[in-house]
């Protein structure tokens, strides 16, 4: 069975309006998406130091990456973390058990 297209969604970026097809459920994540975007580009551009909306557009997708890589790595360190303690006490939890 075919699904039916939703019509696309429309975004502001800089001004310019583009319209965007994604599925109805993640309808609220792109707006957030191209809001998130819309003011990179928009703290960029106000630097004054980029010219162009291309140039723009590339070093916000730049910064934006950057960032992610950043929370990733951070998720990672935290993953690491919460594992060392959980078997920490996992350890503890055994010890106080045998001790019995």
């Amino acid at each position: 069975m075919m699904s039916e297209m939703n019509p696309p969604i429309k975004v502001q970026i800089l001004g310019k309006e583009y319209p965007i097809s994604c599925p109805e459920d993640q309808q609220h994540d792109l707006l957030l998406a191209a809001r998130y975007l819309d003011e990179k580009m928009r703290q960029i551009r106000g630097t004054g130091r980029v010219i162009g909306t291309e140039r723009i557009a590339v070093m916000a997708a730049l910064n934006i990456a950057h960032e992610l890589l950043q929370a990733q790595q951070q998720n990672k360190l935290l993953s690491q973390d919460l594992r060392d303690r959980f078997s920490s006490l996992h350890e503890r939890l055994d010890e106080a058990l045998d001790s019995d």
